[in-house]
């Protein structure tokens, strides 16, 4: 009976430990099939967001040919660029002197300065900001409420203001207005807002004149200032860096949202009517978020965001390679891999549904890490989509897809570039003339994420040469959408000739 007992109870462990293994055996299969479905994911994408040279230069060859296009006329499907006139045909020189103010809006921050001009050698004697949020619900609400909002906040700005900044007797404050927005100028200070981006949509702002609509909102507040000069955010840094340096001759924006602008012979426009500028040249705003190109390497991510966008079929240049736009790609990756993979449990965390939610300055935390088990990367999966536990492997995962999306972003920036010099015809060395060619950048994304940066500049140096890009210069124009704004409300005073005399 003993015996009996013994071999019964031999048999039942012999089972139990089968269906042991069997569930070991089954889970690994299962682990095996997820990260099957993980590699496939990562590689498609991969594929779908390649960038060879040869695609960057037809990228290159295609912005130069809506460059010329736009120029021609202001007609056109929604693949032309705007290259809007900005009626800036007179740079600053380095002579300008005074007070000057500013108003920087371009995102979802906007921000007031004083500036104080010493004139000739004298520079930027002083300069004083307060940067501002703006409520969501001011975004997407009504022209009135936005602009006494932004009304309001300069009112406290002059109230707070120190004797170290005053102004002549009987004179009146003059401001350069940098609106990062597409607007159809029409003077120097006037233009008409095309449609908004970068999350605003006001609709009762469209197709109106953007001074009047600041102006009348000033004199709702009582603030006795002036609009000298209604810009771009990237006329603007162009104006900051020509200040500083005479071969500037391009600017571009890489933060929330990006755009170009350089200096083109008022010749070689033909949508130009009335006599040429006496400088011969003319300030163009690409608006280059707008270019689309048959050779964008676009994935279904990316048509996906487009779609569910406030702008649909609109800024695809922009939805790829600026700073609004990368974390929410990697969010939409990631979280196909939770649906179809399972990367994150059994169920998909419902912070990482949220769009938006992983923004672009965490996705470049996550890029930089360099500890050895991510230890960024796993803060930033619990803190902001709130994912206990992450193995190594998962984090690695996380960082090659931040790694995708930077490296296709920042090399569509540089063919972009290229195109600029491709039309200004700096992009080969003519008899061995080298002559310097300064474009000034500005922008968080431009300034705080290093791995994008270097990948922009290394790109460039790939669709160059190293011979003439050894002529190229990047330029670093720290806050010259708002300087440059004073300093073109500077350069277009109505007190200049009276400062002169």
């Amino acid at each position: 009976m003993g015996k009996v007992l013994v071999g019964a109870a031999v048999i039942c462990a012999a089972a139990v430990c089968a269906a042991a293994t069997a569930v070991v055996v089954h889970r690994r299969m299962r682990s095996a099939a997820r990260w099957a479905r993980v590699t496939a994911i990562m590689k498609d994408f991969e594929e779908k967001c390649g960038t060879s040279i040869e695609n960057l230069k037809q990228v290159a060859d295609a912005m130069n040919l809506e460059m010329h296009n736009g120029l021609a006329s202001d007609s056109g499907d929604a693949t032309k660029l705007k290259m809007l006139i900005s009626y800036v045909d007179n740079l600053p020189t380095g002579n300008e002197k005074g007070l000057f103010y500013a108003l920087d809006l371009g995102g979802t921050n906007f921000r007031v300065l004083r500036v104080q001009l010493g004139g000739k050698g004298g520079g930027i004697v002083n300069q004083e900001f307060a940067e501002v949020s703006i409520p969501s619900d001011l975004m997407v609400g009504t022209s009135e409420a936005l602009f006494d909002f932004i009304a309001a906040e300069l009112a406290k700005f002059v109230d707070q203001e120190g004797e170290d900044f005053q102004l002549p007797p009987g004179r009146q404050r003059e401001l350069g207005f940098t609106f990062s927005f597409p607007v159809m100028q029409s003077s120097i200070a006037s233009g008409n807002l095309i449609r908004w981006t970068k999350g605003f949509s006001i609709d009762n702002t469209v197709g109106q004149d953007i001074v009047a609509e600041l102006t009348r909102a000033m004199e709702r507040r009582g603030v006795d200032m002036r609009v000298s000069a209604l810009v771009n955010d990237t006329v603007g840094t162009l104006a900051r860096g020509r200040y500083s340096n005479r071969d500037v001759v391009a600017a571009v924006i890489l933060g929330t949202g990006t755009n170009a602008a350089y200096v083109e012979h008022a010749h070689a426009i033909p949508k130009l009517d009335g006599l040429l500028p006496k400088s011969g040249e003319m300030v163009i705003n690409m608006e280059w978020g707008g270019f689309r190109s048959l050779h964008h390497p676009l994935t279904e991510y990316d048509h996906a965001l487009d779609a569910e966008s406030l702008n649909p079929g609109e800024q695809i240049f922009e939805k790829m390679i600026s700073g609004m736009y990368l974390g929410e790609i990697v969010r939409r990756v990631l979280c196909r891999m939770a649906e179809e993979a399972s990367i994150f449990g059994d169920t998909i965390p419902p912070k990482l549904e949220v769009p938006f939610i992983l923004r672009t300055p965490d996705m470049s935390a996550m890029h930089h890490d360099t500890s050895s088990d991510l230890k960024v990367v796993d803060n930033k999966l619990k803190n902001i989509l709130e994912i206990p536990d992450t193995s190594l492997e998962i984090r690695e995962v996380v960082v090659e897809l931040c790694n995708i999306v930077a490296t296709r972003g920042a090399r569509l920036a540089a063919a972009g570039i290229m195109g600029i010099l491709m039309k200004l015809q700096r992009d080969t060395i003519n008899d061995g003339e080298k002559q310097m060619t300064v474009v000034a950048l500005d922008g968080g994304l431009y300034e705080h994420y290093t791995e994008f940066r270097k990948c922009l500049q290394n790109t460039l140096k790939e669709l160059l040469g190293e011979e003439v890009s050894q002529s190229i210069v990047f330029e670093h124009s720290k806050d010259g959408s708002g300087i440059g704004a004073a300093l073109l409300a500077a350069s277009h005073s109505r007190y200049l000739e009276l400062d002169e005399s």
